[in-house]
């Protein structure tokens, strides 16, 4: 279905047929795009035409763009932060993005394909709009209207939403235009765009609350969105506008009312049912549960379903991808693994909640008696690093047989251990980190990383009745994991995070802090015992801590890059008065990484680690059984298992690795063509994007952020301010 989508007028062309719809809220988000308006009057109608909404407004697995935000892939937001090496096109220091030209092209989150409506950023919102106006309209009771119109409302200010923390102020549609000459919709300023999300988010809140503040949707209807969605959403947003991307004098009266604003909206919250997730087991057991509960789950506050249904590109399958992306590939043939950088393991707390002595990251933050050992990274850490990365001598059971695949991979799945160390098949290329001349353990051999992330996996260990079908062989062996597991967008946790941000900023200090203990002892800390005494005493420090609790907490959840841009952590924010004085941060001493005692991350760069066999035994083949450590007879220790008490296990693995194993550094972020070594730069004009060149041709009369070239006036300079009230 194509249509021609500029912002003179955003036109449908072509209908649809309507199809009747089931009560299975999950399966029947289908396309019901342009149906009669009839249909509206209808309640079973129009729920079809909100179900098509949530079909194309939820997020999903996939990589970052603009149908959807990053979710933890190493996609080009995520590898630009500490979690992966990669220099992506936001920190490459080689090539600048350019908005009036289509090479190194500046990504297009504004217009996507202008085309289509279906993938078209505007041409989502105009299908809101056209549902908003077909329900407004219709003949349907009040109180159903309402309960139709609040989760509407509620995915246009998350469309908007989105648009705006890329570009500042947007054209702001709100009914159905059509393709008529001499109808332009100009960019609003941010101000208003924050405004209007706002008020749709109150909308929705309004229009949910009678609904759902009675602990949430029941039966079919979980997944939906609820009053306590939209309030924790509006305190995104707050937040967003608060932050030193759009605040840049600090104006404290932002943060006073957004602290007003949020603390009131828990009532409205917890009423919807949400909750930090709980759950009994060792080790953070209820950290890595929570996003293993396909039913009504607390933790849930924005979500997407998804099934288990196996098959070859059928309508109603909507699988989870991210157990078979992240899993080694003896396990699955779909992917082969997320690489973590050695950056993001380093930094992770210690078992006493602090930060470890030699990261350089966060200078205010106290730091842990505990020792470092850089050649055993797991030894003694917090709770949620054993659920976030997966290390040679590590259990990550499975419910499956590989072997169907491969007869060498290994055959116990519910007793699978990851044994991922490499070796050499020539001694001169042991100590290069950009040779590819090594072979993994276990049938993994050239398909491996070094280190796997394992955030968010169906560990069977930690679910005995895991989410997926296991199917190696549907689908031409693009399986085998077909999961319903959850995809969390905004998980409690973050709410409360969000909450210790504002209170932090308006002098609640020890208030703040108190929400960072409770997320700790969730993750398994013992009350007292967080690692955080002291850190409410001064404001940059309390703030400091819950940055760095963002990052551990919501870690490969897609959340890092945007809190990077919010509080400018790649370069503090200095230079912005090169683009335009305008944009000048006068907040925090003109320096957010200064005030926090954060390094900037520009200038830096993210390596990669493998664990390789010792020198002692010598270098093998290119096949599974010239492992030099099984060709020596050396015998691995039973897996470190995380329903049992860790540190006992932890000592055995800690004195094989001394005994079999060497730490070896991996190229990670680049090199030039002289094999220099390439370092982060993210450009100042980056923090607000410009319009590229494809939307610009198609709405000749927008103007173009500053900083950005105009491709309609010639590559001049753009003259819309992204923070213009």
């Amino acid at each position: 279905m194509k249509a021609n989508i500029k912002l003179i007028g955003l036109g449908l062309i072509g209908a649809m047929a309507f199809a009747s719809c089931s009560q299975d809220f999950l399966d029947e988000k289908k396309n019901y795009d342009n149906v009669n308006a009839e249909i509206y009057n209808d309640y079973q109608g129009a729920d079809g035409r909100v179900n098509d909404i949530y079909s194309w407004s939820l997020p999903t697995t996939g990589d970052l763009s603009w149908k959807t935000p990053s979710m933890g892939a190493n996609d080009m937001a995520a590898s630009s932060t500490e979690e992966y090496a990669g220099l992506s096109v936001f920190v490459d220091p080689q090539n600048e993005l350019s908005s009036g030209s289509t090479n190194n092209a500046v990504p297009d989150f504004f217009m996507a394909t202008h085309n289509n409506i279906q993938e078209a950023v505007y041409g989502r919102i105009r299908n809101i709009n056209d549902c908003i106006a077909g329900i407004s309209g219709s003949s349907l009771p009040q109180e159903q209207k309402d309960i139709l119109l609040g989760q509407v409302y509620f995915f246009r200010a998350w469309c908007y939403y989105n648009l705006v923390k890329w570009y500042g102020g947007v054209p702001l549609v709100d009914k159905v235009q059509e393709p008529v000459e001499g109808v332009f919709t100009p960019r609003s300023s941010a101000k208003e765009c924050i405004n209007f999300i706002l008020e749709d988010l109150d909308r929705s809140a309004k229009m949910l609350y009678a609904e759902t503040s009675h602990g949430g949707w029941s039966g079919s209807n979980y997944g939906r969105v609820t009053s306590g969605t939209a309030v924790a959403l509006k305190g995104r947003v707050l937040l967003l506008w608060c932050s030193p991307l759009f605040n840049r004098a600090n104006d404290q009266a932002r943060w006073e009312y957004a602290y007003q604003q949020m603390s009131a909206g828990m009532d409205t919250i917890n009423a919807c049912g949400y909750g930090l997730y709980q759950a009994s087991g060792l080790n953070g057991a209820a950290f890595s549960k929570q996003f293993l509960t396909s039913t009504k789950n607390s933790e849930a506050v924005f979500v997407t379903l998804h099934n288990n249904i196996t098959g070859d590109g059928l309508d109603n399958q909507k699988n989870n991808r991210w157990e078979r992306n992240i899993r080694p590939s003896n396990v699955t043939s779909f992917g082969a693994g997320y690489t973590p950088s050695r950056m993001m393991i380093d930094m992770f707390p210690m078992a006493d909640g602090k930060i470890p002595a030699g990261a350089g990251t966060y200078t205010k933050l106290p730091k842990s008696d505990s020792a470092y050992n850089a050649k055993l990274p797991f030894v003694d850490r917090d709770p949620r690093f054993y659920h976030t990365f997966a290390f040679p001598g590590f259990r990550w059971a499975y419910n499956g047989d590989a072997t169907v695949m491969n007869p060498n991979n290994p055959a116990d799945s519910k007793n699978y251990t990851l044994w991922n160390y490499v070796w050499y098949v020539d001694v001169n290329d042991q100590g290069n980190p950009e040779s590819g001349n090594s072979y993994a353990a276990d049938n993994l051999l050239g398909s491996k990383r070094g280190v796997y992330v394992r955030k968010k996996s169906d560990d069977m260990d930690m679910n005995s009745s895991p989410l997926y079908q296991w199917d190696a062989l549907t689908l031409k062996g693009a399986g085998p994991f077909f999961s319903s597991a959850p995809l969390i967008e905004m998980r409690y946790a973050e709410v409360l995070l969000n909450l210790a941000e504002v209170a932090c900023a308006t002098g609640h200090t020890t208030e703040a802090v108190g929400y960072l203990k409770q997320i700790r002892q969730r993750a398994g800390y013992e009350a007292g015992k967080e690692g955080l005494d002291g850190v409410d005493a001064d404001q940059a420090t309390c703030m400091s801590a819950i940055l760095y609790e963002r990052q551990i907490e919501l870690a490969y959840e897609g959340k890092r890059f945007d809190d990077l841009r919010r509080w400018m952590l790649f370069d503090g924010g200095v230079g912005q008065e090169a683009i335009a004085s305008s944009l000048q941060l006068t907040g925090w001493g003109g320096n957010t990484c200064t005030w926090l005692g954060f390094k900037p991350l520009n200038g830096q760069r993210r390596e990669n680690i493998e664990f390789r066999t010792a020198d002692k035994y010598g270098v093998g083949g290119t096949t599974y059984d010239s492992d030099p450590l099984v060709v020596a007879g050396v015998v691995r220790p039973e897996g470190v298992d995380l329903r049992k008490e860790l540190k006992p296990q932890i000592e055995t693995l800690a004195l094989w690795y001394n005994e079999n194993l060497v730490v070896n550094e991996k190229r990670g972020d680049g090199y030039d063509s002289n094999h220099n070594l390439l370092y982060m730069n993210f450009r100042p004009k980056y923090y607000f994007l410009g319009l590229s060149t494809a939307a610009s041709t198609q709405n000749k009369d927008l103007e173009q952020t500053i900083g950005w070239e105009d491709n309609n006036n010639g590559n001049a300079p753009g003259t819309f301010n992204p923070l213009a009230e």
